[in-house]
């Protein structure tokens, strides 16, 4: 099993940016592909983006972060982190991690642990 803990939430205006980081603790984090969610309020969790496991070399975004969103892993302390740029009112959201064995995925029933998330709050 894997415990998950998010930090770097906040409040920004529009055009900043945020780092959130994930933490993980309680197995061999290199064999987890990792995952970024969102959930506004009223909506469902929506996929963000995914890292592959050990170096991280293949990474997938949701089509409105591209360019914007950068999803980079840091085995060495356990981590994995979402560095948010040009930061729009849309993508307030209570943002979440998740992990899963083996490939990275874009669904969200595809990750068994998560994190109890950390709110990003994006003024206009």
């Amino acid at each position: 099993q894997v415990q998950l803990v998010e930090s770097g939430g906040g409040l920004v205006q529009a055009g900043g940016s945020l780092r959130l980081s994930c933490a993980a603790s309680g197995a061999a984090f290199d064999n987890y592909a990792m995952g970024w969610f969102r959930q506004a309020p009223g909506k469902e969790h929506d996929f963000v983006a995914a890292i592959s496991r050990n170096s991280g070399e293949y990474t997938n975004y949701l089509d409105s972060v591209k360019g914007r969103f950068t999803i980079s892993r840091d085995n060495a302390k356990n981590t994995v982190y979402l560095q948010m740029n040009s930061l729009k009112p849309e993508d307030w959201a209570v943002y979440y991690c998740a992990a899963r064995m083996r490939i990275m995925s874009r669904e969200r029933s595809a990750y068994a642990y998560w994190g109890q998330g950390t709110q990003v709050t994006v003024s206009a």
